[in-house]
């Protein structure tokens, strides 16, 4: 066992930002002296003399030897991996260096079709080619939920030249798949299972919450440390155990999607979340649950809302377990949408939540959260259920639930990035593949992707969303009233 109560690179960084010296190096503020004062006065002189560059003291994060590695390996053994990396450039750069480890241009990777657009970019850049499972759904919540195995097994049945598998769970709103059973058919053949686990970075830290995937049998894991831990935003970690994936082709591949220029504040509060979350991470939780718990029983007992429990989603094959501390509340029968609530809790008494959609609102409760916080959210739904209206809200799904559980895209990512495209009126578009990726953002999963065929369903929920005052993401028109589609003779058919 190592000591999980040092704290070697933020102790580094703290040293380098206090002695006294004169900096003939970057950056260009000099350890906050030629920063701005209004900077100065946002961040306070403490940060701005921390953020600091490569100095020898602080060792390299592409050639980790001193201080990075040994909060690197106290974070492998705190997490539960073999071996883990830092991430100054958020999951997003993990995901696509996972990618990038794995699959050779023109490989076959399967891939959920509710993944994150960061996956899409990762599939660009190796030029790998999507085998898109399905997620399951519960028809009555209009929620995806996780990817069955035996969706998996016939995804391998139908291409058994696949390199990998890549899974994402929990998903955004908590919901954990099978990764042991998902793992085990994947090994079977070979192969190993990477796991987008942005959401799940506190699960081995709690006995109540979630099985981590790492336990589960899963050989690549990312996770954004800064979603529900304490770590700064955009720092996150990346799990390795096993030989299936090439540490040394993953290495080079985080050169290519990290930042020569790590900032090292970023760097440091994965080494502290790290340490609070070893030495008091299961009391801290602990408190998270019961907070969560008394705003899911609060939340429960007011007409109209519907909050997403255990029991409405785990007797579905494709769910092993529900995250707690993640909220989500179906709003519809409330005559609004998930944006409209969003906008009320927002504007009357400053509640904001993690995402709104078109149907529901998902509350991230953690460890930084209070009871106060608590009492304004319940103060803020309050004021949302006395506006409802007394119809409820009919939206249609965000994919139909009759697609094909198995589908291999006309064209692979990187090749509608790279090809000739045009532009139409949407309404002329139908049967064209799209040259764009487009998403309701957050939560950031593309409604419509480049590669695939554009379909009257995918258009008519883009516009609900920006209808409804949402946000999408990759349009180069935003009205959506023209759309960039893949320059081809005719439509696919």
């Amino acid at each position: 066992m190592l000591d999980q109560t040092q704290t070697p690179l933020l102790t580094s960084l703290k040293a380098c930002a206090q002695r006294p010296h004169a900096a003939f190096y970057t950056p260009g503020h000099k350890r906050g002296q030629g920063a701005p004062a209004c900077l100065r006065e946002l961040l306070g002189n403490e940060a701005l003399r921390a953020d600091l560059p490569e100095l020898a003291e602080l060792d390299n994060l592409f050639t980790p030897e001193g201080v990075i590695l040994e909060a690197q390996i106290l974070a492998a053994e705190a997490f539960g991996a073999e071996q883990t990396w830092f991430l100054a450039n958020g999951s997003t750069c993990g995901l696509e260096a996972a990618i990038l480890a794995v699959c050779n241009p023109g490989d076959k990777i399967i891939v959920p079709r509710n993944v994150h657009r960061s996956v899409v970019a990762g599939l660009v850049l190796a030029g790998a080619r999507p085998v898109f499972v399905e997620p399951d759904n519960a028809p009555d919540l209009g929620l995806a939920l996780g990817v069955k195995a035996e969706t998996v097994a016939m995804a391998l049945s139908h291409h058994p030249d696949v390199r990998a598998v890549l899974v994402v769970s929990p998903t955004y709103h908590g919901i954990s798949s099978d990764l042991e059973a998902i793992a085990d058919l994947a090994h079977a053949h070979g192969l190993p299972l990477l796991v987008d686990e942005a959401h799940g970075p506190h699960f081995v830290f709690h006995p109540h919450l979630p099985t981590p995937a790492l336990r589960q049998g899963s050989d690549l894991v990312v996770q954004s440390t800064h979603k529900v831990l304490a770590a700064l935003s955009q720092a996150s970690m990346l799990h390795v155990q096993g030989d299936r994936v090439d540490r040394d082709r993953l290495q080079a591949a985080l050169q290519i999607t990290q930042s020569t220029s790590p900032n090292y504040l970023l760097l440091a509060s994965l080494d502290a979340a790290r340490h609070q979350m070893a030495t008091e991470g299961e009391a801290l939780l602990s408190q998270t649950l019961a907070l969560a718990q008394t705003l899911r029983d609060q939340l429960t007992q007011m007409p109209g809302l519907r909050v997403v429990a255990p029991s409405d989603i785990t007797h579905y094959a494709s769910v092993r377990d529900l995250d707690l501390t993640r909220i989500t509340l179906d709003v519809a029968a409330l005559g609004m949408t998930g944006l409209e609530a969003d906008t009320i809790l927002n504007d009357t008494l400053g509640v904001t939540v993690e995402l709104a959609e078109l149907r529901h609102l998902t509350l991230v409760v953690s460890l930084g959260n209070t009871p106060a916080d608590g009492e304004r959210c319940m103060e803020g739904f309050r004021q949302v259920v006395a506006q409802g209206r007394p119809v409820p809200l009919a939206l249609p799904p965000v994919r139909s639930s009759t697609q094909c559980p198995v589908t291999l895209p006309p064209m692979s990512p990187r090749d509608a990035f790279f090809a000739a495209t045009t532009t139409l009126a949407a309404t002329d578009a139908l049967g064209y593949l799209s040259a764009e990726t487009l998403s309701p953002y957050p939560p950031g999963i593309p409604v419509m992707m480049a590669g695939e065929v554009i379909t009257a369903e995918a258009i008519a929920h883009l516009n609900t969303v920006a209808q409804q005052g949402g946000y999408i993401t990759g349009a180069s028109d935003p009205t959506l009233v023209t759309l960039k589609v893949i320059q081809t003779p005719t439509k696919t058919p």
